[in-house]
C-alpha cells in the first residue's frame, strides 16, 4: 500500500516532463515489479535471494541508541556454507576478479562464509518519493559529467540508462542521513608484504550531503557533499585537517579541497586532493577517486553499463563493523574471514575505460554496487599493463533506528605490492548520526580550524 501511495504522489504531473529519458511505461514499474529506488521487488527464482519487504526498521534486542554501537541482528546465524580456494571456481561467475585473486593467493587462509541474504536496505519515506520524482525530472548533461538542477533529495536515476547514471547515484546514495554523521575516532589500517600493521591515522570525520538537506535554504542547491577529517595520530601529522566539497556541475565548480597544518598555520586549497593523487591518511593505499569506490569527477574513464548481475558482496557487516577489534580483524595478507559476513544480491555492473590522451595510474575499472544501496559492493582496478591492480570490499551497515544504509568501512588490497589496508574502523562503536544540521558558518574552514584545534 505504502509503495502504491508514494508513486501516485510522486508521478502527478508526469505529462510536464514528457522530454523525460525513461518511457513512462519503465517509470511505472516503481512500486510495482521494481521497488522505489529501482531494484527488483522480487527475488530470484533459486530463492537465494529474498524479495524486497521494505528493509529492517526494527532494532534487535541489545540496541542502546546514542552508544555508537548497533546490535547485530543476526548475530545467531550460521554460513550456508564456504567458498574457498578448492572450489571457487564453482562460483567464479558469482566473484570479482579481487575475491578470485584473494583465494588463490591465500589457499590455506582465506575464505568466504556465505550467509542467509537479507535485504536490510531502508530510507525515509522523503527519499523515496523524491527518487520516484527524480525518475521524470532528473538528467545527466555534459556528456553525463554532471547533473541538471532539478535532481535533489532521492537517487537521481531509479532506472538507470548509462553507466555515468549508476556513478551518479553512487555518488550523491542515501548514506549519512539529512544532517550528516560523524566518527569520533576512525582508523586507517594498513598492512605491509611481511604482515607489519601500521596504523597509517586516526581522524575525526564529518560527512554530509547537502543534495539531501532541501529544506535547509542556505545550503548552495548545487553542493551534494561535504567532508571535513582532523587528524589525531600519527603525532608528526597530529592537528592537520582536510576537507573537500563536491558540486553537481563539476565541470562548473569542480572539488573545492582545502588542508590545514599546524606549523603553516593557515588553510590552503588542495587542488590535488582529486583523481589519481594517494591519499596520505589512508597510506597511500587509496587514491582520491576511489574514496568509497569512486568520488569525483567522471572525465578520465568512459563508464559503460554492463546490466545487472547476481554477486556475493559484503553486507550486514555488524561483525566487522563492531565486534572484531583491532588485533582479531587483521592478519597478514587479509582481513581475517571470521570477522567477514557475504550474502548473495543483485548488483549494477559498470565497467569503466580510461579514456585516450587521458593520464591515471589505472586503465580500467569494474563496479559492482548492490541495487538497493548503490554503495555495497565491490571494486577492481587494473594497471597500464593490464594486470589486476586493487580491488576493494566495501560493506555496511543498516542503522535501523536512523533508516540509513551506512557503508563506509572497507578492506582494500594492492596486488602489485602484496598490501591491504582496512580503512575508516572507527574503534568498535565511534559512528554517530546527527540530529540537527550545522549552519554554513560552522562549516567555513576557517571556522573548522579555530573550532577543532582549541579542543
Amino acid at each position: 500500500m505504502k509503495l502504491h501511495f508514494a508513486l501516485s504522489i510522486a508521478l502527478t504531473g508526469m505529462a510536464a516532463y514528457s522530454l523525460a529519458a525513461v518511457p513512462a511505461q519503465e517509470v511505472a514499474k516503481l512500486g510495482e515489479s521494481l521497488t522505489l529506488l529501482g531494484a527488483i521487488q522480487a527475488g530470484n527464482e533459486a530463492g537465494t535471494i529474498p524479495p524486497f519487504e521494505g528493509g529492517l526498521r526494527e532494532a534487535p534486542a541489545g540496541f542502546e541508541p546514542g552508544s555508537g554501537y548497533w546490535a547485530n541482528p543476526f548475530k545467531d546465524e550460521e554460513p550456508l556454507f564456504r567458498i574457498d580456494a578448492s572450489n571457487y571456481e564453482q562460483y567464479a561467475e558469482q566473484l570479482s576478479a579481487g575475491q578470485i585473486e584473494l583465494l588463490k593467493r591465500n589457499p590455506d587462509t582465506y575464505y568466504m562464509d556465505i550467509y542467509p541474504s537479507h535485504r536490510t536496505a531502508a530510507h525515509p519515506q522523503d527519499v523515496l518519493d523524491a527518487t520516484v520524482r527524480n525518475a521524470t525530472t532528473c538528467e545527466t548533461v555534459k556528456d553525463g559529467l554532471a547533473l541538471g538542477p532539478e535532481c535533489r533529495g532521492g537517487i537521481p536515476f531509479p532506472i538507470p540508462q548509462t553507466g555515468h547514471e549508476v556513478m551518479w547515484n553512487q555518488q550523491t546514495r542515501y548514506n549519512d542521513g539529512k544532517y550528516g554523521t560523524t566518527t569520533a575516532s576512525s582508523n586507517s589500517w594498513i598492512v605491509a608484504s611481511n604482515g607489519t600493521v601500521t596504523k597509517a591515522s586516526e581522524q575525526s570525520t564529518f560527512v554530509e550531503r547537502p543534495y539531501y538537506q532541501t529544506d535547509l535554504e542556505e545550503r548552495d542547491p548545487q553542493m551534494y557533499t561535504r567532508v571535513y577529517s582532523v587528524t589525531k595520530a600519527p603525532a608528526r601529522r597530529a592537528g592537520e585537517l582536510t576537507g573537500y566539497t563536491d558540486f553537481l556541475d563539476p565541470t562548473q565548480q569542480p572539488r573545492r579541497a582545502w588542508s590545514y597544518t599546524p606549523g603553516q598555520r593557515r588553510v590552503k586549497l588542495a587542488p590535488e586532493f582529486a583523481y589519481d593523487t594517494p591519499v596520505a591518511s589512508m597510506g597511500g593505499l587509496e587514491l582520491f577517486d576511489e574514496l568509497f569506490m569512486f568520488s569525483g569527477m567522471q572525465d578520465r574513464f568512459d563508464f559503460n553499463l554492463v546490466g545487472r548481475k547476481e554477486m556475493y558482496i559484503p553486507y550486514n557487516n555488524y561483525e566487522l563493523y563492531f565486534d572484531c577489534d583491532a588485533d582479531t580483524q587483521l592478519m597478514a595478507s587479509h582481513v581475517n574471514p571470521e570477522c567477514e559476513r557475504w550474502e548473495l544480491h543483485r548488483v549494477w555492473e559498470v565497467e569503466a575505460t580510461l579514456k585516450e590522451r587521458n593520464r591515471h595510474v589505472y586503465s580500467k575499472r569494474t563496479y559492482y554496487l548492490d541495487e538497493d544501496t548503490y554503495g555495497a559492493g565491490l571494486y577492481d582496478a587494473w594497471d597500464q599493463s593490464g594486470q589486476l591492480y586493487r580491488s576493494m570490499m566495501l560493506g555496511g551497515v543498516q542503522l535501523y533506528n536512523h533508516d540509513i544504509p551506512y557503508i563506509v568501512k572497507h578492506s582494500i588490497y594492492d596486488f602489485s605490492k602484496g598490501m591491504y589496508g582496512l580503512i575508516n574502523d572507527a574503534l568498535n562503536g565511534g559512528y554517530q548520526v546527527l540530529e540537527k544540521p550545522l549552519s554554513e558558518r560552522e562549516l567555513n574552514p576557517e571556522a573548522i580550524v579555530g573550532r577543532e584545534t582549541v579542543r
